[in-house]
């Protein structure tokens, strides 16, 4: 008797295992990202920085612009589309600002996650497909698709405590994970023009999710434009990729001046911090063993890989350009991308939160491995297609095991106490802090140090005047503006580190500025303190707000520890003609010649820095030195 399996007999067993491989994996995505929007509801949050982003969102909805101050153009969010994308939930929603922004942060990690899933499952299970004759390419059986790398991800306590935050971790792993999916369908599928030129857009969006995503944006756009196509198709790529961030580009830099965001001007964004860097990079990886499921899964990656058709070196132009249409394409894509995302972050010297700036490389690094594939052994399975399947096995197994202890570690234990590193466990700072296990509203951050008594000083100078923070956590010293007072009072200025607390526990009618820059341009374009704590190493002395708003610079007036002929040199080395220019980019009206010498001015704007010591300040731009009290 004949032990030859007819065509139609493996038609039936080609059906049967392609059901239950869709099977598996369509429980796996349910499960895994019913998992992470669980553990991210448990620790939900909204930080001081995602505050940031609904006073510039208050500011669109009042009608005053895209601005964190009314009648200052100063771009104090790093991603364009997050603060757009939060307005635009606003604008149609009726409910709190802190609700929206955390319902849109839940459904875009959720679904950040099933869609990096199905990505890796149509690369994968395309390995599988029956081929031209009908059979298939591997005697193994049917392949259960496993969640693994999106385990590893989402077990990592950051993840779950950035996947809310009001902060725009949620919309870039979302953009990473869209963006993966729409290359491995390119790459496998013989897609369409419209399909092409959509994917083509996508990718252009990057720069504008975040800054430093251009560098995925880039390798994915030269992998489209280089593939074969013709000049047309080409032309409509490079038209629909630039289109969008281009005219964002040129209005940025003729309405704010500047040819980025100013928290990149703020943070000196350009600048290198490479010791601090691998000290942040290790406060991700060491707590959690990370390095340990990495490895495994690489191993994983590599062994189910095994027995595809390997590439072979092409042997004409042609040949090349036809590679770059493939999934090995993309899989060398997103790694690359992933490792370049890793080493900048690493250079600019990682940030304060922990674990955040990494979260985007750790996910992009994980998408090839985001499932695994294991194809169950019969009786014609050789002994190779055995030992990939108990290597995979055993690595899927020690990863969910894995995943169960570091779901459960406190990565810093003593993270709500700011360290010799800078680096804080930020949602466990302010749970403790404000004594709320889950701050999220606004008024959550009333019972934070130094909050009610801000508000109460506001609420007893009708006057107004300038607010410095005491060294006393219950008061506020407030600096008068001059007589007279003008109609309905000079108005209040709060100068505070916490920029998003303060500005969203006050009316858009009170200023809001601080002393690292973020909302200040002024502060903003200091020179970067050497050693300061990373994210904070800016400090601009509040010598120069006084003598910006032109509040009383004298004693009694002045708060004890302020210097009357600082603020007299102060209000001298303001009149430097660049500094004026620069001010005034941002503080004029935006007329039309205004707007094009922005444009022209933008790059000196952004790389202009004045000395914080008035003094210094003068002398560098050769000014003349006011006469002093001190004189006298």
């Amino acid at each position: 008797m004949s032990l030859s399996t007819s065509p139609a007999d493996t038609h039936r067993q080609a059906s049967r295992g392609s059901l239950i491989s869709k099977t598996v994996f369509g429980v796996g995505v349910v499960v895994t990202s019913l998992l992470f929007l669980a553990g991210a509801w448990e620790r939900r949050w909204i930080a001081d920085d995602g505050l940031i982003v609904l006073r510039t969102v208050r500011n669109l909805l009042a009608g005053n612009g895209p601005v964190f101050n009314a009648g200052e153009r100063v771009e104090t969010n790093t991603s364009t589309i997050w603060t757009y994308l939060v307005y635009a939930g606003s604008w149609l929603s009726e409910a709190r600002l802190e609700y929206v922004v955390l319902t849109i942060a839940l459904v875009l990690s959720t679904a950040a996650i099933a869609i990096a899933m199905w990505g890796t499952y149509a690369l994968r299970a395309g390995e599988r497909v029956v081929t031209a004759g009908g059979n298939y390419p591997r005697t193994g059986g049917a392949a259960a698709f496993l969640p693994a790398g999106v385990l590893v991800y989402i077990a990592v306590p950051p993840a779950r405590d950035f996947a809310t935050s009001g902060l725009e971790t949620c919309l870039v792993i979302f953009w990473i994970a869209t963006l993966w999916l729409l290359m491995v369908r390119w790459a496998t599928r013989d897609v369409r023009t419209p399909a092409v030129l959509f994917l083509a857009f996508w990718a252009g969006l990057g720069p504008l999710v975040r800054p430093e995503l251009v560098i995925m944006s880039g390798l994915a756009l030269l992998l489209i434009f280089l593939a074969p196509q013709s000049w047309t198709s080409r032309f409509l790529v490079f038209a629909f990729a630039g289109a969008t961030p281009v005219l964002y580009q040129i209005w940025r830099m003729g309405y704010y001046g500047l040819p980025y965001p100013n928290t990149a001007v703020s943070k000196d964004a350009g600048g290198a911090k490479w010791s601090q860097g691998f000290d942040y990079l290790w406060n991700l990886l060491g707590p959690y063993m990370l390095l340990l499921p990495l490895v495994l899964l690489l191993i994983a990656g590599i062994a189910t890989t095994l027995g595809r058709a390997r590439p072979t070196l092409p042997r004409s132009v042609g040949d090349a350009q036809r590679a770059l249409r493939t999934p090995t394409a993309v899989v060398v894509f997103v790694l690359v991308g992933g490792v370049l995302s890793l080493i900048y972050s690493i250079r600019v010297g990682g940030d304060f939160m922990h674990g955040r700036t990494l979260l985007p490389a750790l996910f992009t690094l994980l998408l090839p491995v985001a499932v695994l594939p294991l194809s169950l052994p019969t009786r014609r399975s050789d002994a190779r297609e055995i030992a990939v399947f108990a290597i995979g096995g055993l690595v899927w197994v020690t990863t969910v095991v894995w995943a169960f202890f570091a779901a459960n570690t406190t990565g810093m234990p003593q993270g709500s106490i700011v360290g010799r590193s800078g680096i804080v466990d930020e949602r466990a700072f302010y749970s403790l802090n404000t004594g709320h296990a889950h701050p999220i509203l606004a008024s959550d951050y009333l019972d934070y140090p130094r909050m009610r008594p801000m508000v109460e000083a506001i609420e007893n100078t009708p006057d107004g005047g300038l607010l410095l923070p005491s060294s006393q956590f219950t008061y506020w010293d407030v600096v008068p503006p001059p007589l007279p007072i003008p109609p309905g009072g000079f108005g209040h200025t709060v100068y505070f580190l916490n920029l998003g607390m303060t500005s969203m526990n006050v009316g858009l009618d009170v200023r809001v500025i601080d002393q690292m820059g973020l909302a200040y341009p002024l502060a903003s374009h200091t020179e970067r303190l050497e050693n300061g704590r990373i994210g904070h190493d800016k400090n601009l002395y509040p010598d120069w707000v006084v003598a910006d708003l032109g509040v009383v610079g004298e004693h009694p007036f002045l708060p004890w520890y302020m210097d009357e002929d600082w603020v007299t040199e102060a209000r001298a080395a303001l009149t430097c003609a660049d500094t004026q220019e620069l001010l005034a980019s941002y503080r004029a009206p935006l007329t039309k010649d205004l707007f094009v010498r922005n444009i022209k001015r933008s790059l000196f704007y952004a790389g202009y820095r004045f000395d914080r010591v008035p003094e210094y300040e003068l002398q560098r731009c050769d000014l003349e030195p006011p006469i002093l009290k001190g004189d006298n």
